[in-house]
C-alpha cells in the first residue's frame, strides 16, 4: 500500500461513520425531550398551588449537524394573569452546548429575554443559566432558587 493509500485509509477511519452521527443526534434529541419534560414536572411541583398556570407547547428545531433535520421539543409557558413567561427551546447543538432554551417573559405586547438555560455543556449533566446577553460568562446550576428569580418577573 502507497504512503497516499496508508493516509487516506487513516483518515477515512478516523473520521466518524454517518450512522453514528445520526445515532448521537437521535440520543441528543431523545434526552433533549425527556429534560425538558422532567423540566415541567418540576416546575409544577414547585408551583403547585400558586396559581400559575403551566402550559405544554411544541417547538419545531433544525438541527443543521444532523443533515438539517426537524425536530420538536416540548416547550413550557408560565401563565399569571396577562404575562407570561415562555421557555422555548432555541437549538439542540451550539456555543459549546447540547440543548439550549430561551427564558423570556411576555408582557403588554411584548417578548423581554431574560436568560438561556443550558442541559448540557461537556461533562456537566445539569441544567445550568445565564441571564441574557452574558453569553460570556460562567454558566450557574439551576435549580429552585434560580427559578424563582427567574420567573419573579411573571408578577406585576
Amino acid at each position: 500500500m502507497s504512503a497516499k493509500e496508508r493516509f487516506l485509509k487513516k483518515l477515512q477511519d478516523a473520521q466518524p461513520r454517518c450512522g453514528a452521527l445520526e445515532n448521537k443526534g437521535q440520543a441528543d434529541i431523545a434526552e433533549f425531550r425527556l429534560r425538558m419534560s422532567q423540566l415541567q414536572e418540576t416546575m409544577e411541583a414547585w408551583l403547585d398551588g400558586t396559581g400559575i398556570r403551566i402550559e405544554s407547547t411544541a417547538v419545531s428545531l433544525v438541527e443543521c449537524l444532523i443533515g438539517g433535520r426537524v425536530f420538536s421539543v416540548p416547550g413550557i409557558h408560565l401563565h399569571y394573569q396577562k404575562r407570561k413567561v415562555s421557555f422555548t427551546p432555541a437549538f439542540l447543538y451550539g456555543q459549546g452546548v447540547t440543548g439550549c432554551v430561551d427564558v423570556s417573559l411576555c408582557a403588554e405586547g411584548s417578548a423581554n429575554p431574560l436568560c438561556r438555560l443550558f442541559m448540557r455543556t461537556g461533562e456537566n449533566r445539569d441544567w445550568t443559566w445565564r441571564s441574557a446577553g452574558n453569553s460570556t460568562l460562567p454558566g450557574s446550576a439551576f435549580n429552585e432558587e434560580a427559578f424563582f428569580s427567574m420567573v419573579e418577573s411573571l408578577l406585576p
